[in-house]
């Protein structure tokens, strides 16, 4: 005897993850941290959105703006960083405690 149940309801979205990363970067700079929170995704899955996005935002003539990571020991800004996610080690005083890059959207 076979017990057969619903299949699982899908959740009432308005807006696409992307759409809700978006309107979140523009009240303000988060971090991918923040945003994984505040869309319920995991954050490994961030920097794939945060990819696309800054293509779309290029295309509209805005743009995805990176607020760089900041080594907490000795004060090295990761300027030529172009991943979006965090580094690991400090190339300077080898430090892993490492400010999270933040992003928001300008234009």
């Amino acid at each position: 005897m076979r017990i057969h149940k619903d299949p699982p309801t899908p959740s009432e979205e308005t807006e696409t993850i992307r759409h809700r990363i978006l309107s979140l970067l523009s009240q303000g700079p988060c971090n991918t941290k923040e945003i994984s929170a505040a869309v319920r995704r995991p954050e490994r899955e961030i920097g794939e959105h945060l990819e696309h996005l800054r293509r779309t935002l290029r295309a509209e003539g805005r743009r995805l703006e990176r607020v760089p990571a900041r080594c907490r020991d000795c004060g090295f800004v990761f300027r030529k960083r172009h991943r979006l996610s965090s580094p690991g080690r400090c190339p300077v005083c080898k430090g892993e405690f490492i400010s999270d890059p933040s992003f928001r959207v300008e234009g």
